[in-house]
């Protein structure tokens, strides 16, 4: 995977985890400093995980669907990014947010990180070297993240929603040239 193909599945995945942030932070009460890097750190290190499970997952499923393996990946992204699109898109309210507890931050990290399952899976049927991407991940999600929640902390209305629709639209994009990719060459 190409440098440029790499950032840009990173900024992508890390679109939800810097909505949440954003969002917390508008809605929050208390040290945003603090909870700005217990969010960075927990959706950064979710979206490393999630990704390195996905792909243990597709390595093991690898020979069953070697043959239509960039439909899946195609499939996959098509999907992830149209939801992305779909939940930004849709009308949202801010309600009173919850303290930041282990059990919140848990749920969070878990339900910005799902779409990096995904990814991971597309990976292991791309037979993508994950090392490199799941680090930038990381990173790029730790830093937007903590930069969301203090932006949030500072700002009281922000079009977050559009963020997501780019998020979204870039892994159609990605899906779509895996595909052309695929059958360009085959």
């Amino acid at each position: 995977m190409d440098a440029a193909t790499t950032l840009a599945v990173a900024f992508s995945l890390a679109m939800d985890a810097f909505s949440v942030s954003v969002a917390y932070g508008v809605c929050s009460k208390g040290d945003s400093g603090i909870n700005a890097l217990k969010m960075a750190s927990s959706f950064g290190t979710f979206q490393m995980l999630m990704p390195v499970l996905g792909w243990m997952t597709g390595e093991k499923m690898l020979d069953f669907i070697a043959g239509f393996d960039h439909w899946i990946a195609f499939g996959l992204l098509l999907l992830i990014g149209c939801k992305m699109i779909y939940e930004a898109t849709k009308q949202q309210t801010l309600e009173k947010t919850k303290p930041l507890t282990a059990y919140v931050l848990l749920a969070l990290s878990i339900a910005t990180s799902i779409d990096a399952l995904a990814v991971g899976l597309s990976f292991a049927f791309l037979k993508v070297q994950t090392a490199t991407p799941i680090i930038v991940i990381g990173i790029v999600t730790f830093t937007l993240s903590l930069a969301g929640a203090l932006l949030g902390d500072k700002l009281r209305r922000l079009h977050v929603n559009k963020i997501e629709v780019l998020g979204g639209l870039i892994l159609v994009v990605i899906g779509v040239k895996i595909l052309l990719e695929h059958l360009t060459l085959g």
